[in-house]
């Protein structure tokens, strides 16, 4: 079986980092992704749930802001759960394991937090620790805000 992704897109916002019990940081972020589309139709964006785990999650908290141009290579998660009303819901995730800058560098921007180790490599795939690549531990995603697609659909990104 292959289960991988490669997107480029947009940031809809700044990265949201929480903590496991263990206090390994799992950070969240939505990526605009345009559709192709053929000549003389409207563009159709898709707005992507990418959630990176430890050092990336480092990385993308102080180094990702929104509106900021990326690469994301990762996999397809699907994850269902029960909503605070009992609705069963489906959400489906990428979980990365590189996230790499494809626009330059804003002038006057400095990263939010200071890392631990400065000047960060871009994640390599040889980089991911073997649990990264595990499924989610459903108590990690019941911490993360579950995407409303009707309450997003209305909102505009200027970018």
């Amino acid at each position: 079986m292959f289960n991988r992704v490669i997107l480029v897109g947009r940031l809809v916002a700044d990265p949201e980092v929480r903590y496991t019990p263990d206090g390994i940081p799992v950070a969240s972020f939505r990526l605009a992704v345009d559709r192709p589309t053929r000549r003389g139709m409207e563009k159709q964006t898709d707005f992507i749930r990418i959630v990176t785990f430890r050092r990336l999650a480092e990385f993308a908290q102080s180094y990702l802001t929104k509106g900021r141009l990326v690469l994301v290579e990762g996999r397809l998660q699907v994850n269902n759960y029960t909503d605070r009303m009992g609705q069963r819901r489906t959400s489906v995730d990428v979980i990365a394991f590189n996230v790499q800058f494809m626009d330059k560098k804003p002038e006057g921007i400095a990263p939010t937090v200071p890392p631990v180790v400065s000047g960060y490599p871009t994640p390599l795939e040889s980089d991911i620790i073997p649990e990264q690549d595990m499924p989610i531990d459903d108590s990690v995603l019941e911490e993360l805000p579950p995407f409303d697609e009707e309450e997003e659909a209305g909102k505009e990104f200027p970018f």
